[in-house]
Formats: C-alpha cells, sequence, structure tokens
C-alpha cells in the first residue's frame, strides 16, 4: 500500500496498480486496498475494471457501517463512483448509507444526485427534501431542493425557495453564485424574462471567487487555438491522408462543435441505431494529445509535435487511442460504428485529422445567439473551456473563437465532413438525420425517432441530459428573442457568423 501511494504521488499509474494489484491479492477483503485499486484503474483508463474494485470496495464498508452506523466512508466512495460517472452504483450505494444511517444528510444528498442524473426526477426531489429536513439550515441544500422542483415543474416553489436563500444574510460564494444561477433558469420558465439576465449577471460577477474557476488556467484554450490556428495548414493535414490504415485501427465518426449546439440531441438518435456505439464525453483525444507530448518530450506546441512523427508515429497513436477506447468500454465495443462525441475535441480538430484522416466528422451549427444564451445560462463543471462562460462578453468572446478555428481548419480537412444544423433536426427530424446516416453509411432505422425512451434512465454526460429524455420540441430554436436587447453587448463578436450560417 506504501508503494502503491508513494507511485501516486509521482505520477506513476503502472507501478501504483502493480502495488495495488498486490496489496489486493495480499488482503482481498480490505476495503481501502480495493478502494486504491479502483482509484488508480480509473485513472490509468482501466475505468470499467476500476469500477469493480470500487464498488466491492463499497459493499465491504458498508457491511462494517451496519455495526456502528458511521457511513461517512460509504458515501465517501458513493461520490467516488459518481465522480467516475457511475451513478447506477453510486444510487446504490446511498441507499444502503440511508438504510442504515437514515439520519445522515449527505447521503441523501448524493442520491438525490444519483437520481437527477438519471433522470429519475421524483425520487430526486424526495431524496433532496428528506436531506433538507434533516440539516434545514444549509443554503446548498435549499438550492439542491429547488433545482429538483424546477426539474419536477414545481416552479413557484423552486422561485420563492431560491428567493429566501439569497436573502440570507452570509452565503458562500459557490452558494451565492448557484442560487442567482437556478433564479435564472427558474424565471426564464416562468416568462419573467425582464429579471433573468439581473440574476446571470450576478453569478457571473461572484464567479471569480469559485475556487474551482480560480484553478483554471484561463489562456491555456485561447492560446491553443491561436497555436492551431497559425500552425496547421494543407500540408501537414493532408500528410498522411492516403495512408492505408491497419484493420485494427478503424476510424471513429467524430461529433463536435460548440458547446450546447445539439451536440447530445445527435448522440442520442444516432446511438439509438443498432449499429453505432456512443462514447459520451471522454478522454480518449485528450490522452492522445498526452501521449503526443510524452513522445516529444512536451516540446513545442501540437501542431510543431505532429511534424515530428513518422508513419510509426501516427500508428502508435491511433493503436493508443482505441487500447484507451477498449479499457473504457470493454466488451461493450464491439463491431459497431464508434461514434466519438466529445464536444470540445473541436479545439484538437487538428489533431484528429491528422491521425485520422480517414475519419468522418460531423459538425454541429445553431443560431449563435441561441447558443450563446445556452451557454451563459446552464451551470457547468469549470474546465479551461467552461471557466470562459461565466461573463456574457466572454460567453460571446469564446464562441468567436472556437467558431474562427473552425472556418480556418474547414477548408484544410482531409477528412469528409458535414455541418449538420440543429434546427434542422429540430423542424425536419427525418430528413435532416437522414442526411447523416447516409454520411456515416448506415441505412436508415425508423426507430431512431424514439431517441428519448433510450435516454430516459441512464447516465448522459453532457447539461443536455434530462432534455434528451423527452421528445424532440422546438422552443429553443429563436429563445434568444425574449433577450434582444442584451445583444447589443455582443452582437459585433457574433455578427461575422449569424452573416456566414445565415442566421442574420
Amino acid at each position: 500500500m506504501r508503494l502503491g501511494q508513494a507511485a501516486i504521488q509521482q505520477k506513476n499509474l503502472p507501478d501504483a496498480v502493480r502495488w495495488f494489484t498486490q496489496a489486493a491479492k495480499e488482503t482481498p477483503k480490505d476495503a481501502q486496498v480495493l478502494a486504491c485499486l479502483g482509484q488508480a484503474l480509473c485513472w490509468q483508463g482501466n475505468r470499467e475494471e476500476g469500477l469493480i474494485h470500487l464498488k466491492q470496495s463499497g459493499q465491504l464498508l458498508a457491511k462494517k457501517a451496519r455495526k456502528n452506523r458511521d457511513v461517512k466512508l460509504v458515501v465517501d466512495l458513493a461520490d467516488q463512483l459518481q465522480y467516475w460517472n457511475d451513478y447506477h452504483g453510486a444510487a446504490e450505494l446511498c441507499k444502503l448509507a440511508v438504510q442504515i444511517n437514515p439520519g445522515y444528510a449527505r447521503g441523501f444528498q448524493l442520491l438525490a444526485l444519483s437520481h437527477s442524473r438519471l433522470n429519475q426526477k421524483k425520487p430526486a426531489l424526495a431524496a433532496a427534501k428528506q436531506a433538507l429536513r434533516l440539516a434545514p439550515d444549509s443554503a446548498m441544500l435549499n438550492i439542491l431542493v429547488a433545482t429538483m422542483e424546477i426539474t419536477d415543474g414545481q416552479l413557484d416553489s423552486a422561485r420563492q425557495r431560491l428567493d429566501k436563500t439569497l436573502n440570507t444574510s452570509i452565503l458562500k460564494p459557490e452558494e451565492k453564485f448557484r442560487a442567482h444561477k437556478e433564479l435564472a433558469r427558474v424565471l426564464d420558465k416562468l416568462g419573467i424574462y425582464d429579471q433573468v439576465f439581473e440574476h446571470l449577471h450576478a453569478a457571473g460577477e461572484v464567479s471569480p471567487r469559485l475556487p474551482e474557476v480560480q484553478q483554471q488556467d484561463v489562456q491555456l484554450v485561447p492560446n491553443m487555438l491561436k497555436s492551431n490556428v497559425a500552425e496547421f495548414d494543407h500540408e501537414l493535414l493532408g500528410r498522411w491522408k492516403n495512408t492505408a490504415f491497419p484493420a485494427n485501427q478503424p476510424a471513429p465518426v467524430f461529433l463536435l462543435g460548440f458547446m450546447r449546439t445539439g451536440t447530445t440531441l445527435t448522440q442520442e438518435v444516432l446511438g439509438a441505431h443498432p449499429g453505432v456505439f456512443v462514447a459520451d464525453e471522454t478522454d480518449l483525444v485528450v490522452s492522445v494529445v498526452r501521449e503526443l507530448q510524452r513522445l516529444c518530450n512536451h516540446q513545442g506546441s501540437v501542431p510543431q509535435m505532429l511534424r515530428q512523427l513518422d508513419l510509426n508515429g501516427v500508428l502508435h497513436l491511433r493503436a493508443f487511442y482505441w487500447q484507451r477506447a477498449k479499457a473504457l468500454f470493454g466488451d461493450a465495443l464491439d463491431s459497431r460504428l464508434f461514434l466519438d462525441k466529445t464536444t470540445m475535441n473541436s479545439i484538437d480538430l487538428g489533431l484528429i485529422n491528422c491521425l485520422f484522416p480517414d475519419a468522418k466528422l460531423v459538425f454541429l451549427l445553431r443560431d449563435p445567439r441561441d447558443v450563446c444564451l445556452s451557454c451563459f445560462m446552464q451551470t457547468m463543471i469549470p474546465t479551461p473551456s467552461t471557466v470562459h462562460l461565466l461573463t456574457w462578453d466572454s460567453t460571446a468572446q469564446f464562441y468567436a473563437q472556437i467558431m474562427n478555428w473552425w472556418e480556418t481548419v474547414k477548408p484544410k480537412l482531409s477528412m469528409p465532413y458535414i455541418e449538420f444544423r440543429y434546427e434542422d433536426a429540430v423542424f425536419d427530424f427525418e430528413g435532416a438525420f437522414r442526411n447523416v446516416f447516409d454520411f456515416i453509411g448506415l441505412e436508415w432505422n425508423p426507430d431512431v425517432a424514439d431517441f428519448h425512451k433510450h435516454a430516459a434512465g441512464k447516465f448522459i454526460a453532457s447539461p443536455s441530459f434530462s432534455q434528451v429524455a423527452q421528445p424532440l420540441y422546438s422552443s429553443s430554436v429563436g429563445r434568444w428573442k425574449q433577450y434582444a436587447s442584451e445583444y447589443a453587448a455582443i452582437e459585433q463578436q457574433l455578427e461575422p457568423f449569424l452573416q456566414k450560417y445565415g442566421y442574420s
């Protein structure tokens, strides 16, 4: 165990897995050992195997907790499962925890979050309310209940609860931020449009004080985009376009765009086809970038490192991509067409084209005004990309940076692509998606129209998880018109793209 933990400190995951595996052989009923092995495997990319050990650890912790009713470690383990997107496993552990100790508020809190991410609205609200009964003065639990009430359509109750929370004299920055965001959302749903941006701007003002935001490198993505625009040329992007790649290194279909453009909807429709396997918001491409950096000793930008590669290097990185995919999905990764939907892999489109020139690309477009509004209203986990969506001006600026990169690289791509409009999907569902299926080489299957039935009850990584679990609706098209006066401040950034894509 000590050797494994030392390896973790040195970021040596292979050695950590080796030592923790040895410890698990010697003490197979030790919950801490199994938890360490599970975490190390997940970090290494062997998520399926890692989750097995984490859940075994949780069961052992729950068995021990039955004797002393101390369920803290059980709930901590459920929190780890949520981190690795196993919300089914987290829900089962939380259920055990609250059965053992019905007075532990955090157990109900995490149970509510698990139910929510699985689109189980009623159980989510019930668990959140039980957590609040146990800790009635908690601002964050009041916000959690309001969030669940919004999802359940109890808008007036949510509004009153959030108003009361914001009138509390002392709120932590994260509580104030979340309360303003949720209140903006409920006001929008109630049609009280003239008050929405007041709360969105208030959330934006407090966002720099959030610890998770302070940890982000705000210049990371803009600098990457600047480098990509300057350094990816026809020669580099077309370097391996006529290569015959091995049969065991096939090209995926990549589904990209900007956030809130309809990538999750498209993923769920395509994924409802029996011939498609969806990888939803993974780190596959990011891991390939890290492996490229390792190969090149972290010398230079991504385009510069790609120029150093020979064909063997390209084959190595393609093999690395598929090894990671198989570690993530195991036996589920069968002979179906592999759809890699990780929206902001748009940033790494140059690298994707270089390594997979035989891949197909579906790039989503949507009215830039609706995109920016949806991004600004959404509460997202802070990352080097989402940290740009916290103010109105920076949201528009970031959208313009990403789309400028797309317009720069698009005519240089050697991989085939189509641009797919969200509005076409809404108003001409079958016609629009028939074109996409034709493009990726699959026959039309009418069952994909029931995509929302497939989405209900499963984990979806995108913030759109609740929207795609219901039939397609058109109210999100032209939503920006309710806030037309707000667009004067960002008109200059959006106008070129409104003109380019015919939305003006």
